[in-house]
């Protein structure tokens, strides 16, 4: 699995949503150079508010770009169809996962609610320019993510852990990588661990809990961001009705600017 085809990088969004609602699946990261990318979760309109209070509560790891009415299967900065035009998704019940499909046609309610969640891809363009390497798109495939043991702020009838990105940055580089993502708060913002994975709970970094793993060489450091999985973890363990998101590493390519999301 690659993460970005020749030329991806300089599609626009419209373009990359066709080849996607084509069937290609494929990890978004390096795609569409610009533009911001997003996570998905979609919930019925009566877990909405908790989700929205959840999101609120916990906004490191689940920042609202944008939301929809009930039903809508695009937003202002989606200019798509949310059903068809991200690479993959998952399907859940009671918190089980039932399905990874290309389409949520089939699967989509006229009571949904979609959330548009920040994505640390947006700020992956930022650190390249900064000379901060980013692994995965070096090895063509997904950024790794993990469950942590540290809970979310509880909100109704969701409750979850923190999941978390990592990247593997040189230490000379680490003070470059926190100011650079430090900028790009609506998108995750600053690291929220540098260092020991097992102070986050992970025991294992070469067994990600989604996405791929990928090489810590010597002299680097892993480094967490809060992640936009989150609340698919979330999902997970409130286990409601019915939820829906974007398979993890396969976003929401917007139409919204990564310059729209940098402050000074």
């Amino acid at each position: 699995m690659t993460t970005a085809d020749r030329n991806s990088s300089g599609l626009t969004p419209h373009e990359a949503r066709a080849r996607f609602r084509d069937g290609l699946k494929v990890p978004t990261a390096g795609w569409c150079s610009g533009w911001t990318q997003a996570n998905l979760i979609a919930v019925p309109r009566d877990l909405a508010y908790d989700m929205l209070l959840f999101a609120q509560r916990n906004p490191a790891p689940c920042p609202v770009l944008d939301a929809t009415e009930p039903g809508e299967t695009s937003s202002a900065i989606f200019d798509g169809d949310l059903r068809t035009d991200l690479p993959g998704y998952c399907v859940y019940e009671r918190g089980q996962l039932v399905a990874e499909v290309d389409s949520v046609r089939d699967y989509w309610r006229d009571d949904l609610v979609a959330f548009l969640v920040g994505c640390s891809f947006t700020f992956e363009d930022a650190l390249l320019e900064a000379g901060v390497p980013v692994r995965h798109i070096e090895a063509g495939t997904n950024v790794p993510m993990y469950r942590t043991s540290r809970p979310c702020r509880p909100a109704g009838r969701i409750s979850g852990p923190l999941v978390v990105s990592m990247r593997p940055i040189p230490a000379d580089l680490v003070a470059t990588a926190v100011r650079v993502t430090s900028r790009y708060p609506a998108v995750h913002g600053a690291p929220v661990h540098v260092g020991d994975p097992k102070a986050l709970g992970i025991r294992d970094i070469g067994r990600p809990d989604f996405g791929d793993p990928v090489q810590i060489r010597p002299g680097e450091l892993p480094v967490f961001w809060a992640c936009g999985v989150t609340p698919q973890a979330a999902v997970m363990q409130s286990r409601p009705p019915f939820a829906i998101g974007h398979a993890p590493g396969m976003m929401a390519v917007t139409d919204a600017r990564d310059s729209s999301y940098l402050v000074p």
